[in-house]
């Protein structure tokens, strides 16, 4: 029972029913059975939501939901967490019956580790950082997902030739783009305005505080970039130990007036209190900002580091075939357009390119501030994850060495 976005998906393990039937039900129904189903489903799913959820889980739901199922999904949380809630984790909960938990984290592998490690799982689907993706997965801590199981493009595209380059990998699928920029309050900023990454790094011209991710990943090809090496020879200047020490050294200009972060929620925070002039932040979290809330920041694009945001399943989890079932949703192009219309990250499917359109709430055009529009291309760095994940281990340790200095 595979299908594009408007075929029929296959049904959880726990209710799996050859295609003549479904839940024990003949596959084809009433009119009034499908409007009662419809309605039944309308009452626990948004609105705008209803793009995500194709009529065959409206009539899962009616009969199929697996009785007791919950999975626990693990996100960044804020405004990134509630897009992926209304995007795809409500409209999943509502078509098939299982009880969907969503909890934050900071990133990282030593959680779902030491839950590998000792048995005891009780994360399910996780979204990650490609380079934690690919690192996870060589030490066997997150489960392997065919791409075969994913569901193909409306037109019947197959998933591996929708998916754009780099962004299926053996343990994770990628859902979005977004990038690491740098941001500003505009109305706190006196004189000329910032334009370029090194600007971020001129404390005279620019005073004032700067907000930074307390880790290297970002922080070390940024410096690079505003040391003047192009972005297509930044991993390989980083690969040399005499890269890595211009890193540091850039680094070294801002230490004493960086603030670190660690949350995707505090940057936003950080200016609008004014703790900090300039802060590096994930464009969508300014992005809503901007439009929800109405502050008056402004984003720097060049230099942005434009990555993968994945999803994954955790190793050993005792729910694998409705984690599957939930990663198979959420990686559906109609899903990657629906996040896109909460916040400003695009689809990694070419499919789901066009789908965006509007932001739900707001009702303004997305294609403009999201990380891929061609104006905000003209000095890019794509994150090479698989340098990171051969050298995460070194340069954490190396960035906390550097911290205690």
């Amino acid at each position: 029972m595979t299908g594009g976005d408007r075929a029929f998906p296959a049904a959880p393990a726990a209710c799996a029913r050859p295609v003549a039937s479904v839940c024990g039900a003949p596959l084809v129904r009433s009119a009034a059975s499908i409007s009662a189903a419809s309605a039944r489903l309308a009452t626990l799913v948004r609105p705008a939501a209803w793009l995500a959820v194709p009529l065959a889980l409206v009539l899962l739901a009616s009969d199929c939901a697996p009785a007791g199922t919950t999975l626990t999904v693990i996100s960044w949380g804020g405004s990134y967490g509630r897009a992926v809630t209304r995007a795809y984790l409500e409209p999943f909960a509502a078509a098939t019956g299982i009880d969907v938990r969503l909890d934050d984290y900071n990133g990282g592998l030593a959680q779902i580790r030491a839950q590998v490690e000792t048995g005891n799982v009780h994360w399910d689907v996780i979204d990650l950082e490609m380079a934690d993706a690919v690192a996870g997965c060589d030490e066997g801590i997150l489960e392997p997902i065919d791409p075969a199981l994913l569901a193909p493009a409306a037109d019947g595209t197959p998933a591996v030739d929708d998916f754009l380059p780099d962004t299926l990998q053996e343990c994770a699928v990628g859902t979005t783009f977004y990038s690491t920029i740098y941001a500003y309050d505009a109305e706190r900023l006196a004189g000329a305005a910032p334009t370029t990454i090194d600007d971020f790094f001129d404390l005279e011209r620019f005073p004032g505080r700067r907000g930074m991710r307390r880790v290297p990943f970002v922080n070390l090809e940024f410096a690079l970039i505003a040391d003047g090496v192009p972005v297509d020879e930044v991993y390989a200047v980083l690969d040399t130990p005499a890269g890595l020490e211009r890193a540091f050294r850039k680094l070294d200009t801002i230490k004493d007036q960086v603030v670190w972060w660690e949350a995707g929620a505090q940057p936003p925070q950080m200016l609008a209190d004014g703790e900090v002039a300039m802060s590096t932040a994930y464009n969508g979290r300014v992005f809503n900002a901007q439009v929800l809330e109405g502050q008056p920041f402004e984003i720097v694009w060049d230099g942005q580091v434009l990555d993968v945001g994945p999803i994954g399943i955790v190793a050993g989890t005792p729910d694998l075939e409705p984690a599957l079932e939930l990663v198979k949703f959420a990686t559906r192009a109609s899903s990657m357009a629906a996040i896109g219309r909460y916040i400003a990250y695009s689809p990694v499917r070419r499919s789901g390119l066009p789908l965006i359109g509007r932001h739900a709430d707001a009702g303004i055009d997305m294609n403009p501030h999201m990380p891929t529009y061609p104006a905000h291309m003209r000095r890019t760095l794509q994150n090479d994850w698989l340098w990171w994940s051969d050298n995460l281990d070194e340069m954490n340790e190396r960035f906390s060495a550097w911290l205690a200095r």
